[in-house]
């Protein structure tokens, strides 16, 4: 169905990539924004960049750097990248919109306090029961007085009316994720990844997103929030990950595994895609072109791939 309609030429894939620029991008990132990359221009749709930097933590200067990496492997993109610090505006709007329907409330549970709620029994594993989903006027403005006296303020959380919601992602089949009443706003006034992707998804007309299985379990809340919002959910692509030599997800402190120390060990951009072809059951490629003409979803391989870092050349004896 989705072939037809591109034929028809009713119908533009938008495929996005939305990097944290905490630092260069490692192979799992990497590895990613190409498979992205390919599911767009094998369509003959577009890709789109953003940069999630809301996080203070985020805001250094390596949004240059990362697209320095993805230009470096081939990987083209369409207009220029959103940056998420300079959207305050339609983050807002959409709050917004969400607070006149009645549809956020007040949290003032503490981490201590949520990490016993989340061990609590018949409490769905990382659900949200709603502790503070029904407090009184009177109870509330307790609440409130007893964080600020502690220099603190609220969290605010989307009030649900649905407590589990099925989709399908393309990989992995069929799946029923948790509707939680969910962090909208941090108790520092940052909004949540879950806000403002669906936000920002909507805004760029973004209707695929490729991104890592670990996200899976969040496709359900970002599905609902698009129905409030009256934007319509994409379609979700989840792919394997790329582990280290223990099991665990691929990490920066894993060693060699960024471009540039890949290129201290004697790899290539040429040898990091014939990696990322053959990792993914694919034939062997030298180039994104290559690896395009060989790419195949239902083909590709659902194993994750572990991957053990090289031993820089000046640190061999």
């Amino acid at each position: 169905m989705l072939l037809t309609l591109l034929a028809e030429g009713s119908f533009t894939l938008v495929g996005r990539y939305a990097p944290s620029p905490t630092g260069a991008l490692h192979l799992g990132n990497l590895r990613t924004a190409l498979i992205g990359w390919a599911l767009a221009r094998q369509s003959g749709g577009r890709f789109v960049l953003r940069f999630e930097d809301l996080d203070a933590r985020s805001r250094g200067p390596f949004r240059g750097l990362q697209l320095a990496d993805l230009a470096t492997l081939g990987i083209d993109w369409d207009g220029e990248p959103l940056v998420q610090s300079k959207c305050h505006s339609r983050y807002e709007e959409a709050f917004a919109q969400l607070e006149a329907e009645g549809m956020v409330y007040e949290c003032y549970c503490s981490r201590r306090e949520l990490s016993q709620i989340a061990s609590a029994p018949h409490t769905p594993p990382g659900a949200y029961p709603g502790h503070c989903r029904d407090l009184t006027p009177t109870e509330r403005a307790w609440k409130r007085e007893e964080l600020a006296a502690r220099g603190r303020g609220p969290a605010f959380r989307l009030r649900t009316n649905e407590q589990t919601l099925t989709f399908t992602d393309a990989v992995y089949g069929q799946q029923t994720g948790i509707v939680d009443d969910f962090v909208l706003r941090r108790s520092d006034g940052v909004f949540s990844y879950n806000f403002v992707c669906v936000v920002d998804d909507a805004y760029q007309g973004v209707n695929q997103v490729c991104r890592g299985r670990d996200l899976l379990s969040s496709v359900a809340r970002q599905n609902y929030l698009h129905q409030l919002l009256g934007s319509t959910p994409p379609t979700w692509v989840h792919v394997p990950l790329v582990l280290n030599d223990k099991g665990q997800r691929l990490a920066k402190r894993d060693g060699a595994v960024t471009l540039e120390q890949l290129r201290e060990c004697g790899i290539e951009s040429a040898q990091v895609i014939w990696m990322f072809a053959t990792s993914l059951g694919f034939p062997p490629a030298n180039t994104v072109k290559e690896f395009l003409a060989h790419f195949d979803l239902d083909h590709m391989s659902r194993e994750d791939w572990r991957f053990t870092a090289p031993v820089p050349l000046s640190a061999q004896p």
